[in-house]
């Protein structure tokens, strides 16, 4: 099963945020996760609105997981912090309906 990071941002120091985008794209990419949204046009519909919405598949949960642990990730999240408000979560997709 694929799952999905899907993460809220509000980018506080673009500057030291950029930094972390920078490093985070290739550690995604290297545990086999994809963008599917980053950034863009969005419209809240409910809830707390942040301005910058990132949509990632990656091949299963536990590559998406073991992304987020990686050291190379970690290592990019450090930029973030300090620098935006984020709210990530990692779902696990359902399986498309059997024809």
């Amino acid at each position: 099963m694929t799952a999905l990071w899907i993460a809220h941002v509000s980018v506080t120091d673009a500057e030291a945020y950029a930094k972390y985008a920078q490093a985070a794209g290739p550690a995604i990419a290297a545990h086999g996760g994809v963008f599917l949204a980053r950034g863009g046009r969005y419209q809240q519909m409910e809830g707390n609105d942040r301005p910058r919405n990132v949509v990632a598949r990656f091949p299963s949960f536990d590559a998406a997981v073991a992304c987020y642990n990686s050291s190379e990730y970690q290592a990019a999240l450090a930029h973030a912090k300090g620098a935006s408000e984020r709210d990530l979560v990692i779902v696990e997709e359902t399986p498309p309906p059997a024809e």
